[in-house]
């Protein structure tokens, strides 16, 4: 279920989906660099102004689902413009930064994104651009993201998928709010 906190700038409540701590698993595989499973973990905030602060962290998985190394982290500010419009400034720990723009899809929580402005600095590697699709399915985040490079063209190089972490405060807020439950547990069901 998609809650609206009341002190979210009214801008961002298409992009309430998002807000939380997500944390899921994924598939990396780019020319040059080994396919690989990761881990991650995302957080969404606002602190009521009109916009959200982001910040992703990756790993590498080995083949029994532990953390082998760091992968990616990146951290950035996203923002709803006129007409459903997004706009995200994204800095990536490779030395990367990235301006995005997208849309929020038509009566489902969904964004398109693709990078409008690239900026790297010498110690980074090849990039030239890229595209990511987020969308809310089914309680889970969902997303892909596509790259670019001089010598790649664009195409797909991770996706991922993100269940919501719960915190033990909204536990104890949840069974603070429980309805009351039949003895049998069943009947509740039906």
């Amino acid at each position: 279920m998609i809650q609206i906190p009341s002190d979210l700038h009214p801008d961002l409540v298409p992009l309430a989906f998002l807000l939380g701590n997500w944390a899921g698993a994924g598939v990396t595989d780019f020319p040059g660099a080994e396919k690989a499973n990761f881990g991650q973990e995302v957080s969404f905030t606002h602190d009521g102004r009109d916009f959200l602060e982001y910040h992703s962290h990756t790993w590498i998985l080995d083949a029994e689902g532990a953390k082998v190394k760091p992968l990616e982290s990146e951290s950035g500010f996203w923002r709803v413009g006129r007409d459903r419009k997004v706009e995200v400034v994204m800095v990536r720990d490779d030395g990367v930064v990235e301006v995005w723009y997208g849309e929020l899809a038509d009566k489902k929580p969904q964004i398109d994104l693709a990078t409008d402005a690239v900026a790297r600095t010498a110690a980074s590697g090849p990039y030239s651009g890229g595209k990511r699709l987020y969308g809310y399915v089914k309680s889970d985040l969902m997303w892909v993201g596509e790259k670019q490079t001089p010598e790649v063209p664009l195409r797909p190089y991770m996706s991922a998928q993100l269940k919501k972490v719960v915190s033990p405060e909204e536990v104890a807020e949840m069974a603070r709010n429980l309805p009351d439950m039949p003895d049998d547990g069943i009947a509740f069901f039906k």
